[in-house]
């Protein structure tokens, strides 16, 4: 002991508490028992128990020593603009930044294929249950006109529902047609610039264009207008320069041999 002492004289230097800044006390207050936890009551075997006493005394120590440091004006946060090296260089950080990115990529593709295939299956679901609902119809249309050419029923309610359904659907898409209509774009560009009328179908037939026959002229029409060479024409003999037929032209050719 006398020599511990010795030794601790030897080496200890007189200088100021903010030069050496040691701190030398017990736990805190247990916050649940409400008592100082002292040495004795700590189970060294037990680690969670001794850790919470190394975490309790370094709790002691900071509210001890920061009134001391404030007072002294000493800072003790670190500045906004403060600059630290980081522990990895940039290759490192931005093989795991890639490395991230591809992980996040494939989930984002898995996720994609997922999506796609309940969608394929809902679609294929769908489509069977209105190939069921058909054949099902079918089956009982057949059913009742089996029944009706047998004599077995009188009514044909089935060719009702089936114009009533036809027609349904007939309304439904003209419906959907006429609530349609241009978008908020083609309106706009129609504001701005004016409608030009309506381009495709413009020369195709209506009702009073078909009824309408006063320009219609039979002279014309049937090739007996003045220069034509019809038979009822004026123009009865034929062009000078059309050409001769097949048998015509053999004939020529002959002679010229």
């Amino acid at each position: 002991q006398d020599g511990l002492k010795q030794c601790l004289a030897e080496f200890r230097q007189q200088l100021t508490w903010v030069e050496r800044l040691d701190v030398t006390l017990g736990p805190v207050t247990d916050p649940v028992s409400q008592s100082a936890s002292t040495s004795d009551a700590v189970d060294p075997e037990n680690d969670f128990q001794r850790e919470m006493s190394f975490y309790r005394q370094a709790q002691a120590a900071v509210l001890e020593a920061l009134p001391r440091l404030r007072k002294l004006r000493v800072p003790t946060r670190r500045p906004d603009d403060y600059f630290a090296e980081m522990a990895k260089s940039d290759q490192q950080m931005q093989k795991i930044r890639q490395k991230l990115k591809s992980k996040q990529e494939a989930m984002e593709r898995s996720e994609k294929a997922k999506q796609l295939r309940a969608m394929r299956k809902y679609g294929k679901k769908v489509q069977v249950e209105i190939l069921q609902k058909r054949q099902k119809e079918k089956k009982n249309m057949l059913n009742a006109v089996k029944k009706y050419q047998k004599g077995l029923s009188d009514k044909l309610d089935f060719l009702d529902e089936d114009q009533a359904s036809s027609q349904g659907n007939k309304k439904g898409n003209a419906s959907q047609r006429t609530k349609k209509g241009p978008n908020a774009k083609r309106r706009y560009k129609n504001q701005k610039f004016g409608f030009g009328g309506k381009k495709k179908g413009s020369k195709w037939n209506t009702k009073e264009s078909f009824n309408d026959v006063s320009s219609f002229q039979s002279k014309v029409a049937h090739n007996k207008g003045p220069g034509k060479g019809g038979r009822g024409g004026k123009g009865g003999k034929k062009a000078l320069n059309k050409r001769p037929g097949k048998r015509a032209r053999q004939k020529m050719k002959n002679r010229a041999r």
